[in-house]
């Protein structure tokens, strides 16, 4: 209802995960090429963690829609607390093979599936799991087992790995020691600096059509101060106070709308750092 009122063609601060409103940050740059570079030099295992809403699966939606865009065969997990079966039945139906009755049959179909790939120069072939927090240390040893798929020079599958800093957390745990002997890469996504979150709110405004200055300066300053630079949260926040700007006929977002957003929001009482609010959200 407000894109009229300040001439944007798009909504700026959805906080669906669009790729094409990724802000590449010093962080979220280094996260996209160590993907891109994994997986293209088949390293096999790539992990990328960082806190509630810093992008991470945005991230990951900008990487797989690259790679697809040169070649590769892509499988993506969104959902990983399931069953073993499960899990094995989805990475089939993303790789369009047949549903298996049995964990050999599964592993039977992938390898000859990754061989016949590279035989025929197709892939490489990327499975992607997002949340993986909530994998149970028996899927992820299970994980660890598929990069067992290989040759005697390159791993057929390659895997991302993307998740909460309890990810980091259980893969260093005694029990999973051999996966993380495994992990050939690996980035944490860090929350945005002031001047990083300046620069990220204006270019969604212009992404979606509209002005840059629509928030000025010290609107910006109370959004990095209530959001601690996590990206999800400065949608939020954004999103909300340009219906409350709209409402009131405020071409230019102040400081003073911020701060009643906020206090509409109950951002005040939270810590930002750690991001609470998103869980409560």
């Amino acid at each position: 209802m407000y894109k009229h009122f300040y001439g944007l063609k798009k909504e700026p601060f959805n906080i669906t995960p669009d790729p094409n409103f990724l802000y590449l940050s010093p962080t979220h740059r280094e996260a996209l090429a160590q993907i891109i570079y994994g997986v293209k030099a088949k390293k096999g295992f790539i992990v990328i963690t960082g806190e509630v809403g810093v992008g991470k699966t945005t991230v990951l939606n900008a990487s797989l829609k690259k790679l697809e865009e040169n070649g590769s065969i892509t499988a993506f997990i969104f959902n990983p607390e399931l069953k073993l079966m499960d899990f094995f039945y989805i990475i089939c139906n993303e790789l369009g093979l047949p549903k298996p009755r049995t964990k050999a049959e599964f592993l039977i179909n992938l390898n000859d599936f990754l061989i016949d790939c590279l035989a025929k120069g197709k892939g490489p072939v990327v499975l992607f799991i997002d949340e993986a927090q909530r994998l149970s240390s028996k899927l992820l040893e299970e994980i660890r087992l598929l990069l067992n798929l290989e040759t005697g020079a390159e791993k057929l599958l390659q895997i991302v790995l993307s998740g909460q800093p309890e990810l980091w957390e259980k893969i260093n745990s005694t029990e999973l020691r051999q996966l993380k002997q495994r992990i050939s890469l690996r980035h944490t996504i860090k929350p945005l600096n002031s001047k990083e979150v300046k620069m990220y709110v204006k270019e969604r405004l212009t992404k979606a059509g509209g002005r840059d200055d629509i928030f000025n300066d010290k609107a910006i300053d109370k959004i990095y101060k209530y959001s601690g630079g996590i990206p999800r949260l400065i949608n939020i926040i954004c999103s909300n106070a340009l219906i409350t700007g709209y409402v009131a006929e405020k071409k230019v977002i102040n400081a003073k709308i911020i701060k009643e957003t906020v206090n509409d929001l109950d951002l005040v009482s939270h810590k930002p750092k750690r991001s609470w609010f998103l869980f409560k959200w």
